[in-house]
This record gives C-alpha cells, sequence and structure tokens, in this order.
C-alpha cells in the first residue's frame, strides 16, 4: 500500500511538471539570438536594434541573449536577402531591416532575393517624417530654388533613402539634385556635411535630430521640403506635394513614401514556427513599452512610437498590392 501511495504521488507530480512546462522558455532558455542589422555600427537603425533587445532579453521565455551582427552592404539588401535564404528559422535569428526594403521588392531590384509578404514583422518602435535639407551658406534655402540652383547631397548607397529620394526628385518633378555617392552611410554623410564635402541630405528628422542635436532648431540645417502629405509640425516648411504639378507625380510620390509609415521593422525569418514568432512579437511590443527604454529614448533624443507586427505585415500587404503602371513608372525613376 505504502509503495502504491509513493507511485501515484510521482505520478502526480510528473504530471505537474509535465503541466507547466513551457516549450518557448525551454527553447529559448540559455541561447543567443542573433540579432542582424543593415547597416554600420553606430547607424540609427543600429542604434534602434540595439536598444530593443537590450530590453527584449527581461521579456522574451527563458531570457536569451540578444547577440548584434552588422552585416551592411548594398542599402541593407545584403543583410535583408540573409534573413531570408539563410539565417536558421527556428526562432534564434531576428533582424531590424530598412523600412524601403519592401518597396525595393515591389519594384523588382535585381539584387533582391526576398519575398517581404513572407517575413514574420515583430514591430516597429517609431514613425517619423522623412525631409531634405540643406547646410546653413547653400545657395539653396527653399524647395522652389532647387529649380534654379543645384543642391549636392550626399549618398549612402543603392537602395538607401538617402540616395533614392534625391534621385526620384530630380526625375520625377526637375529639383536639381546632385548626389555624390561613397559615403555608405547616413552618419558619413552628416560628417561630410560638417567638412563642407556636400551640401545637404535627404534623411529621416528623428535621425537628423539624433546625429545633430539642435542642428534644425538653430538653422545650421535649413530644412525645405518633407515627403508625406501635411507639413512636418514646427517645421516651417512645405510638403514635397505642394511641388507635384500632376495626379501621376502625386501617385508615384504616395508608393514612395508609403515605406515611412512601417517605420523600422524588426523581422524573424519566413518558416518560424507560430509560437515563437507570438513569443518574440509580445517580447518585442512589451520592451518598446518598458518605462526604461522610454526614458532611454528621451535621453538620446529618439520618440516611441510602437507599431505592431500584425500592423507592419499588413501595411507590406497593401503596399504589394500597388497598380503594375505606377510601380513601372516608380521604378523607371528610383533607378
Amino acid at each position: 500500500m505504502r509503495a502504491s501511495r509513493v507511485l501515484a504521488a510521482c505520478a502526480a507530480l510528473l504530471a505537474h511538471a509535465g503541466a507547466r512546462a513551457d516549450p518557448i522558455e525551454d527553447f529559448y532558455r540559455g541561447r543567443q539570438v542573433k540579432v542582424i542589422i543593415g547597416n554600420q555600427t553606430g547607424g540609427d537603425y543600429d542604434q534602434w536594434a540595439r536598444l530593443i533587445t537590450r530590453y527584449m532579453t527581461k521579456y522574451q521565455p527563458g531570457h536569451p541573449s540578444f547577440v548584434p551582427q552588422n552585416m551592411p552592404g548594398a542599402g541593407q539588401i545584403i543583410a535583408t536577402n540573409h534573413l531570408y535564404n539563410l539565417a536558421d528559422r527556428d526562432g534564434s535569428v531576428i533582424g531590424m531591416i530598412g523600412r524601403n526594403l519592401p518597396y525595393l521588392a515591389l519594384t523588382r531590384d535585381p539584387n533582391v532575393r526576398y519575398d517581404p509578404r513572407k517575413f514574420n514583422y515583430l514591430g516597429s518602435p517609431e514613425l517619423t517624417g522623412r525631409m531634405c535639407v540643406a547646410m546653413r551658406g547653400a545657395n539653396v534655402r527653399s524647395g522652389e530654388d532647387l529649380f534654379e540652383n543645384e543642391l549636392i547631397v550626399g549618398g549612402a548607397g543603392a537602395g538607401t533613402a538617402v540616395t533614392t529620394t534625391p534621385n526620384l526628385l530630380r526625375k520625377l518633378l526637375g529639383m536639381k539634385f546632385s548626389v555624390v555617392e561613397g559615403y555608405g552611410s547616413a552618419g558619413n554623410v552628416v560628417l561630410a556635411m560638417e567638412r563642407g564635402e556636400v551640401q545637404g541630405i535627404c534623411q529621416t528628422i528623428a535621425a537628423l535630430r539624433v546625429a545633430r542635436p539642435g542642428w534644425l532648431e538653430s538653422g545650421r540645417m535649413k530644412v525645405l521640403f518633407n515627403l508625406e502629405h501635411e507639413p512636418a509640425p514646427g517645421m516651417k516648411a512645405p510638403t514635397i506635394y505642394a511641388f507635384a504639378r500632376t495626379e501621376e507625380q502625386r501617385r508615384v510620390l504616395a508608393l514612395y513614401n508609403s515605406s515611412v509609415d512601417l517605420g523600422r521593422p524588426m523581422v524573424a525569418p519566413p518558416g518560424v514556427p507560430e509560437a515563437r514568432v507570438a513569443a518574440l512579437r509580445k517580447a518585442f511590443a512589451d520592451a518598446v513599452n518598458d518605462p526604461e527604454l522610454r526614458a532611454e529614448a528621451v535621453r538620446t533624443r529618439y520618440e516611441i512610437t510602437h507599431v505592431s507586427g500584425e500592423r507592419v505585415a499588413s501595411l507590406v500587404d497593401d503596399l504589394m498590392s500597388t497598380a503594375e503602371e505606377i510601380v513601372r513608372k516608380t521604378e523607371d525613376l528610383t533607378k
């Protein structure tokens, strides 16, 4: 009788332990999760990815460590191709990709080897407007001036918005941008502006404020226009749509700027088990909303706007369903 009771108690304990077992926690406990980052150390994507994943450790079941791995090149296409084709599909690899990478797939960039609809989107921590600026002393002080005077801006490589934006506006609207390539990153372009090598850049307002605090407010950098439909608050500059003369121009601008709505997408490769994707999404959301992370973001002049993984995925699906004739027109203008 005593042996039977002991066996029954052991069976109950085993059943209780089995009921409490968490396969997600078991998978991640003691594991290193690679974080693929498509640009150089110190860039805005790099800083965002490192900030968020540092806090994701706190919320991900099993508390794995997240290990950043920078993989710059080809406007983040190399890193995105790697995540799609080569990275492990078990939840042990995630990455932050450029907001314009889905757009490049839509316009059939020859270097693209991924389908953006098949990534597992974890979310985005930020939504920020994009603008073109000129340094104080340049002979361009407004958007109107660009139809008369040339502005020399820096480029960060094919596929980056830093390069694509001025080229598109030159071809679509006739603005006199001259792009100097070879800087590799937006941060290096800003350094070149400081040295007087180039006169301006097209980048997000958040990145510019972080890279050179106070430059916009002091007038050292002058905002020429922003690329969204409504003027950027407090910038005292028009939207680019003020310079569009035809409906086709407006539709091309709308397609090109749709990437801004994607923020800075954090993704897992295709094929990751749904339960692990759900856990990663929750950890991402909890990290972005962590009070300590938000306080740190304030100190570094980052503005948090959490966009869910489901919402980013929906936006990507909408983008990929754009009418063919507008896609082809935009593709021709951004080559």
